[in-house]
């Protein structure tokens, strides 16, 4: 299954140790979300409409509350790389 540039970048940071926090309202709906990579920078590589379209091929995955983190799948399906590690 091919994954677009930028489906391929958000991996390749998740891989690399990345997470995906979400940002919540008071009634507990979600308004936005925050990429960091390993070292704990904010990455604006993912947008609400990106985390949709991994989540629905279930490479992201989010376990007890935790931020969301990189699958199984999602290791598939990301093209390795020199810097992958």
């Amino acid at each position: 299954m091919d994954i677009s540039r930028s489906e391929q970048r958000v991996l390749h940071a998740l891989a690399q140790g990345g997470r995906i926090a979400l940002i919540r309202n008071q009634a507990g709906k979600t308004t936005g979300l925050e990429m960091f990579n390993r070292e704990g920078w904010l990455m604006s590589d993912c947008t609400m409409l990106l985390f949709k379209k991994l989540k629905a091929r279930k490479a992201i995955k989010s376990c007890n509350g935790q931020p969301y983190r990189i699958t199984k799948r999602g290791l598939e399906l990301v093209r390795s790389e020199y810097d992958n590690r």
